[in-house]
């Protein structure tokens, strides 16, 4: 794998969906969807309501089987395909390689969100004093009073939710990176933040697909962009 090779190539990728409470329709989400994601850039997804962007990217985290093509990713030196991929593989991949800020946080409950936090570094053999440490510092910059630190986040507000989930992503340092409306609950000042952090990512040459849309937090972040149309309904 050269130095200017992508780091997530899709080619072909196909996704749909059956609505059987509708007749068996078939929705064609993704069909044919060719992407190549490089080091250091943000490639933010656009298109209506229905094109599929959340459907791509679930799809690139293992989320959704995709039905037909192909979704490489560089890990460990070299290419893993996650269409068809064992969940041994897919669990490895979000351990080291594929961070993902979705729009909900799901944790379990009754843990303190600190410990949220750095699970992603306990994982990797951190030392838990470390790792703690590096949760708080992450938390107080993204405007988490300490007082909830020991708190679960289930007890918290949307935004400080969010935050919570963002700081658990970016504590990993992944070198792939999923954003799926990361500031889409925040207030001016730690919408800012964010913007800082995801900035701060790519400088350290993280690859970025995100939906974004917030128009500041597009304008300031995409460095390039990609277009998908929303597909049409058949019948089964």
């Amino acid at each position: 794998m050269r130095a200017d090779d992508p780091v997530l190539r899709i080619r072909s990728l196909h996704k749909s969906f059956t609505l059987h409470l509708r007749g068996g329709v078939r929705i064609d989400a993704l069909r044919g969807v060719d992407l190549d994601l490089f080091p250091a850039e943000c490639l933010v997804l656009r298109g209506p309501s229905g094109a599929g962007k959340s459907t791509l990217m679930r799809c690139v985290y293992g989320n959704y089987a995709a039905d037909g093509g192909s979704i490489r990713l560089a890990h460990e030196g070299g290419w893993a395909e996650l269409v068809g991929a064992a969940p041994r593989l897919v669990h490895a991949l979000r351990q080291r390689t594929l961070g993902y800020v979705s729009q909900f946080l799901r944790v379990i409950p009754r843990v303190p969100a600190l410990d949220i936090v750095a699970e992603p570094l306990l994982m990797r053999g951190v030392a838990a004093e470390h790792a703690r440490r590096k949760a708080a510092a992450l938390l107080e910059r993204l405007n988490i009073p300490t007082r909830l630190f020991d708190l679960p986040p289930a007890t918290f507000s949307g935004g400080e939710q969010q935050r919570v989930n963002i700081a658990r992503v970016f504590i990993a340092r992944y070198p792939v990176l999923l954003l799926d409306e990361p500031t889409a609950s925040l207030d001016e000042a730690n919408r800012a933040v964010v913007i800082d952090l995801v900035q701060e990512a790519r400088r350290d040459g993280a690859a970025i697909l995100a939906i974004l849309h917030d128009p500041a937090a597009r304008e300031a972040l995409a460095t390039r962009v990609f277009d998908l149309a929303p597909r049409l309904a058949e019948v089964a």
